[in-house]
């Protein structure tokens, strides 16, 4: 006879369910330009955009939707009347283009921001100042197609969006002090683009003005940090003198500093990547090219969002106050 000392199985422990990989949350992408005049770079701009999934934020300088005839109907801050760092258009054809391709761009899904008007140097400025400058701002773009010659072609829901769809503000030079601030919120503005920060960091919100900073990324044989800005790039690489024998040169080390960027967010704390352009061709074109590869490469990878301000503000509200940093 076989015997069998039976003995109950202890019950087994409860494992603790294991929780899901974590969830990141999406890298965001902020492309943006400053000054938004030259017409072709409006149309490859919107054309590539387009095919790439990908939205920009122009921040507009106004003073490009003037006709030089009529300069003399803008005023700045502490300048004669019809003065302007950046110019004006040159005719009142240009002009109407240039309005018709802001209106396009916002029904494209892209953002109209601020760039001020006259592209002036604001470091010293009151606050009364800025919103001079703010004001001066929203009463030309708003009466633009009338005084171009065009109060036909002025789309319904110009008005509203001068008025109250442009929130969004950087300064000429990122020149930012404290009187921008206090102007910007007193203007009706809810985020601001002029400062820089040490590497890639999360906005703040300071007295309900959302601050966006251009980051520091390291670039260049020796990985030396420079602001994330075509500008910047072209001063360090060229020191600001067109080079175009050397463009695909300059085009591959600006990708490389924007891709490495991007890639140490991807794979890491998903921290909003911010590159700031102009409406220039500088060193024959390298850095505008730069960029399109990279929006090229990685605007369709999983959880990646190629954004405006706007949305990225949208999102990033969304997320766990710990994570999202405002």
């Amino acid at each position: 006879m076989t015997f069998c000392l039976c003995l109950p199985l202890p019950a087994l422990a409860r494992q603790p369910e294991q929780p899901p990989e974590s969830l990141k949350p999406k890298q965001l992408l902020l492309v943006s330009f400053d000054g938004a005049g030259d017409n072709a770079l409006w149309q490859r701009s919107r054309d590539f955009a387009r095919a790439n999934d990908i939205r920009f934020t122009y921040f507009l300088s106004c003073a490009l939707v003037v006709a030089r005839p009529a300069a003399s109907t803008y005023k700045g801050p502490h300048h004669k009347p019809g003065r302007s760092n950046i110019g004006f258009a040159q005719t009142t054809e240009e002009a109407r283009t240039r309005l018709a391709h802001v209106w396009q761009a916002h029904e494209e899904g892209h953002e109209i921001a601020s760039h001020t008007c006259g592209h002036f140097d604001g470091a010293d400025w009151s606050v009364g100042d800025w919103k001079t400058e703010m004001k001066s701002f929203r009463a030309v773009l708003a009466d633009a197609w009338v005084a171009n010659g065009a109060a036909a072609d002025e789309p319904e829901g110009w008005r509203d969006l001068v008025k109250g769809g442009i929130r969004g503000f950087r300064a000429p030079y990122l020149s930012a002090p404290d009187s921008l601030f206090a102007a910007e919120r007193e203007a009706g503005f809810v985020y601001d683009a002029s400062t820089v920060t040490k590497g890639p960091l999360m906005p703040t919100e300071t007295d309900g003005v959302t601050r966006f900073g251009l980051p520091l990324i390291p670039e260049g044989p020796k990985q030396r940090p420079i602001i994330a800005m075509d500008y910047n790039l072209f001063i360090r690489h060229s020191a600001g003198v067109e080079n175009p024998s050397r463009s695909a040169e300059f085009e591959d080390r600006a990708y490389a500093a924007f891709r490495a960027a991007f890639d140490r967010q991807y794979e890491g704390e998903r921290i909003p990547l911010q590159i700031g352009l102009h409406f220039v061709m500088m060193n024959g074109g390298a850095y505008w090219r730069a960029m399109e590869r990279l929006a090229t490469d990685v605007c369709a990878l999983p959880d990646v969002a190629c954004v405006t301000y706007a949305e990225a503000m949208e999102e990033l509200q969304s997320r766990p106050s710990e994570a999202s940093g405002l």
